[in-house]
């Protein structure tokens, strides 16, 4: 078996894991190929291995160190960039690593990093439970709860990464550790939380369930020439929503492919199953084209945020100010890279999103009362808005072409936002093109904070050598 395998999956079948080898050869290689969301994430590795506990993710680490192999890991596959994949190299994926249990006696939720927030959220259903994960039923485990992660329950609980109380790691030397709040590994735990893959590949994610019989929500359509009066009622959402903190928008002009053209999208929410509460009055009032909202279950609610499929991606985020005018303009120069995208795209089918989501103090404030995390979102002396540009294109020769017109858009967004003195700092990772400073985007702080954890825990700096993916903390200068 040794003979047959690529010179850099030599060391795993060494290692005794020939049987978790998928080979370019194998039909299972091309389904997992595949199944990364995005096709800008479609490498090829030379080999992916599937261990199927954190004793076979340590095996294979260590014999990776051992041959200076580089490798990347993928959790659910989702992100739109290859984060989660490498050219040549060895690709660690935890598919398999992906059991769900719900713990009746302390109320919690064991989750393995390759399950789907979807997969989570129906085995929950059976006992009126959710966890505070991801709005996108495909979206892997992994990578959200990494990056901070907002949810439909923020606004009570904070991001997802708040919301994790146990992390198993397995560290660079092989190690398999349990990080809480309070063990031995709590500088470890607290940098896990937005920190990314600095520090080690986490194998399971403890988080407490939360009782969740039915929400209500779904999909809104609304016209695009809604959007000046929209800006002011979203403005208006987001500063009430501490007063509301069950209730949820997202907010986005999009072209959606190749009809019905450019909208206005919403999801409504409110995870306590209040139907249409007062802070929805003024959205309420405009003219609907299309709706989904009722009351109804998480699953089914969910259901209607999917992304489309078979696509290249070009994402870049930002936040700013809560100030409507930054909205407006937002969409203004939205609706001008879209005419751009329509003259050269002749066939339609192409996607941009231009996406708001509330980003109050009251978020920040939460996640100051489970501990802290991260994102340094606490710095913060106004209420926010968390904005993300997404453009999704069918080839790789027009994602080449959209790149630069994208990040022309988001840099005219962000200067009309530091312009008018409301541009925040933070830039999420779950969002970030790979470009963005993103670490930095958390404050010196815990820059200092990543750096030091992630030297201690993996002092060869394999997680910054060895695996390139991500947003790492030896690029940060300083």
């Amino acid at each position: 078996m040794t003979e047959s395998v690529p010179q850099q999956a030599e060391c795993l079948a060494a290692a005794g894991l020939q049987n978790r080898i998928l080979l370019p050869t194998s039909p299972e290689y091309a389904s997992r190929i595949e199944a990364y969301w995005s096709k800008s994430s479609q490498l090829k590795p030379a080999c992916f291995i599937q261990p199927t506990s954190a004793t076979e993710v340590a095996d294979a680490l260590k014999a990776l160190v051992a041959a200076k192999q580089t490798f990347a890991v993928r959790s659910g596959g989702c992100n739109f960039w290859p984060s989660n994949n490498i050219d040549h190299g060895v690709t660690i994926d935890l598919g398999q690593l992906a059991s769900i249990k719900y713990n009746p006696d302390d109320e919690t939720v064991s989750i393995g990093p390759g399950a789907r927030w979807g997969q989570v959220y129906e085995y929950l259903a059976k006992y009126d439970r959710a966890v505070a994960g991801g709005r996108e039923a495909r979206v892997g485990v992994g990578g959200l709860l990494l990056g901070g992660g907002n949810t439909l329950f923020t606004g009570r609980r904070g991001f997802a990464c708040d919301n994790v109380i146990e992390y198993e790691v397995v560290l660079a030397n092989g190690s398999i550790v349990k990080a809480t709040a309070s063990g031995e590994y709590s500088d470890l735990f607290r940098a896990l939380k937005g920190g990314g893959n600095n520090f080690g590949i986490v194998t399971s994610y403890t988080m407490p369930a939360i009782p969740c019989a039915s929400i209500w929500g779904g999909l809104v359509i609304l016209p695009p020439d809604i959007m000046p009066a929209a800006a002011d009622a979203f403005v208006d959402f987001t500063s009430n929503l501490e007063k509301d903190p069950d209730s949820n928008l997202i907010l986005m002009i999009a072209h959606l492919e190749p009809k019905p053209g450019t909208v206005i999208a919403g999801l409504y929410a409110n995870v306590a199953g209040v139907e249409k509460p007062p802070i929805f009055d003024k959205f309420l009032t405009f003219p609907e084209l299309f709706t989904t909202y009722k009351k109804t279950t998480l699953v089914e609610c969910l259901n209607a945020t999917a992304q489309g499929t078979g696509y290249h991606g070009v994402w870049f985020a930002s936040s700013f100010a809560n100030n409507p005018a930054i909205l407006r303009r937002a969409a203004e120069l939205h609706q001008e890279l879209a005419a751009e995208f329509e003259a050269h795209i002749t066939d339609q089918d192409f996607q941009t999103q231009c996406i708001f989501q509330p980003l109050p103090r009251a978020f920040a404030q939460n996640s100051v009362k489970l501990g802290g995390n991260m994102l340094g979102l606490e710095r913060n002396k106004v209420d926010g808005v968390l904005w993300s540009a997404h453009i999704m294109v069918r080839t790789a020769e027009q994602e080449a072409w959209a790149y630069p017109r994208v990040r022309a858009y988001v840099e005219k967004v962000r200067a009309y936002a530091a312009e008018v003195d409301g541009l925040l700092p933070w830039i999420t990772a779950n969002y970030a093109n790979p470009e963005q400073p993103v670490l930095e985007s958390y404050g010196p702080e815990n820059v200092a904070r990543i750096r030091e954890v992630a030297k201690k825990y993996d002092a060869d700096g394999v997680f910054q050598t060895l695996c390139p993916g991500g947003f790492k903390i030896s690029k940060v200068e300083g």
